[in-house]
């Protein structure tokens, strides 16, 4: 196995415990973070005994410095925006990114990479659960934007001998998360606890996955790949709807009667343009390599809700 290895976006809310967990195995870390949604106190644990590049993946000179001496690279820098925008941002932050840091890998000889990756590759999937080699058809910017990333490490692992990994990610919660439905629905009721507005129409029905779950899920993949590309789903057995979620931050909180407000959505019902309304990933390729998640979606959101309480 490689001792030295670099995490893009390693200041992130993903990135930062996939730092930690790599340090504990006993790997020479370096991290590679503009810090626009990144923060140093995420990394405020292991800060002295990792090494922080602050520069950007869009940014040749700064990929040169942080490339120096590593034998891997995680890459979990991107643009985590999942609603719309600007096309454009998912773009230069995921796809032009990412083809320079695989150019920048091949000019250096690094042959690893391990990708983070989404579930909403898959778009409107009408298999639930849905496995890896369910046709990809995104339906959201975001989603064509990781899709494309995968293709291009796939084009790179046939091409060029590189070892790729893609990690479709379920909806990771946990400490430090800084988006998703729970930090939103702790957010709202702490400002106003008597009624809670949800975007959709309540039906939709999605996996969550405890962030420690997916970092073991995350190095799993890594030590079980040998070579090639190989994509595999993240998730936990179980997916709730988000009424059910609601129903769980209530409860993390010890609010009563609280009154619901279904905003009606868009398109059928969804959040928002782009969301993809029921989602839940077949893990048994992921469990064949000896892994599997300790919690459930209920566990997952009630425990980000806790954390989150203490946080906030």
């Amino acid at each position: 196995m490689p001792e030295r290895v670099l995490v893009t976006g390693g200041a992130g809310f993903i990135g930062s415990f996939l730092v930690e967990r790599l340090h504990e195995e006993g790997f020479e870390v370096r991290v590679l973070d503009n810090f626009s949604s990144g923060s140093m106190r995420n990394l405020s644990r292991v800060q002295n005994f990792v090494e922080i590049v602050r520069g950007d993946v869009r940014n040749p000179r700064d990929l040169e410095e942080a490339l120096r001496g590593v034998e891997a690279v995680f890459h979990f820098a991107a643009n985590p925006e999942v609603r719309v925008g600007d096309p454009s941002e998912h773009f230069e932050h995921n796809i032009y990114a990412t083809y320079l840091l695989l150019e920048s890998m091949r000019r250096k000889n690094i042959r690893e990479i391990v990708f983070a990756s989404s579930s909403t590759v898959y778009g409107d999937a009408a298999k639930l659960p849905t496995p890896e080699d369910y046709t990809l058809k995104p339906i959201s910017v975001y989603g064509a934007s990781k899709l494309a990333c995968e293709s291009l490490i796939s084009s790179y692992a046939h091409t060029y001998g590189f070892k790729g990994v893609a990690l479709r990610y379920a909806n990771v919660v946990g400490p430090r998360a800084t988006r998703g439905v729970v930090r939103d629905f702790v957010l709202k009721l702490r400002s106003n606890p008597r009624e809670l507005e949800i975007l959709g129409d309540g039906t939709q029905t999605k996996s969550y996955i405890w962030i420690d779950d997916a970092v073991d899920a995350t190095l799993t993949a890594w030590e079980g790949t040998s070579r090639g590309f190989e994509a595999y789903n993240v998730g936990s057995e179980d997916a709730i709807p988000v009424r059910e979620v609601a129903d769980i931050v209530v409860a993390v909180m010890g609010l009563k009667d609280v009154k619901y407000r279904f905003t009606g959505g868009v398109m059928g019902g969804r959040g928002w343009v782009g969301d993809v309304k029921h989602m839940h990933l077949d893990i048994a390729k992921l469990r064949s390599l000896g892994w599997r998640p300790k919690y459930t979606s209920r566990e997952a959101v009630g425990k980000a809700a806790e954390s989150l309480l203490k946080e906030l």
